[in-house]
């Protein structure tokens, strides 16, 4: 096992990953937007403000997580495992990855935001120390509303 901080040139695995694991919300309503995210926007963004980890498993990319600082904390977003390898403790390592470096840039809290239709990832924060700041409705373009509360860990 294997953390390494995303490159620019690492776009295509992040998207990979990313996709494989978010084919699973494909028929929520909307379906997630990761799902229409491309190579580009994701080597833009990492040139751009955007950091990323991602984790290997005997030298293959198995999960990563995409992030940024905010002026409340660091906030990360597109947490993803690829689905053979879901419930093996990645994405809890991924958060301790995301805590450590969070505390080295002297960072004060972690933030994420979860739909509220999807409970399991909600329980995946909440089991990692996360607590419910804030519940929200987002508005899409398309007109769509989203419902999703804002979870946060003071570290």
């Amino acid at each position: 096992m294997e953390i390494k901080f995303a490159e620019v040139c690492d776009a295509s695995i992040i998207h990979d990953i990313m996709i494989k694991a978010f084919m699973e919300y494909k028929d929520e309503v909307p379906p997630s937007s990761a799902l229409e995210e491309t190579v580009e926007s994701i080597s833009s963004a990492l040139k751009e403000n955007e950091k990323g980890f991602i984790y290997y498993l005997d030298e293959k990319p198995a999960g990563m997580v995409r992030f940024q600082s905010t002026e409340n904390g660091l906030y990360f977003y597109r947490l993803s495992v690829i689905p053979e390898k879901q419930g093996q403790g990645i994405a809890k390592w991924l958060i301790h990855s995301l805590e450590n470096y969070a505390k080295e840039k002297q960072v004060p809290a972690l933030i994420c935001k979860v739909r509220l239709t999807l409970p399991k990832n909600i329980k995946l924060y909440n089991s990692a120390g996360f607590k419910v700041i804030k519940e929200e409705v987002v508005h899409k373009p398309n007109g769509i509303n989203i419902k999703v509360v804002s979870m946060e860990k003071q570290l």
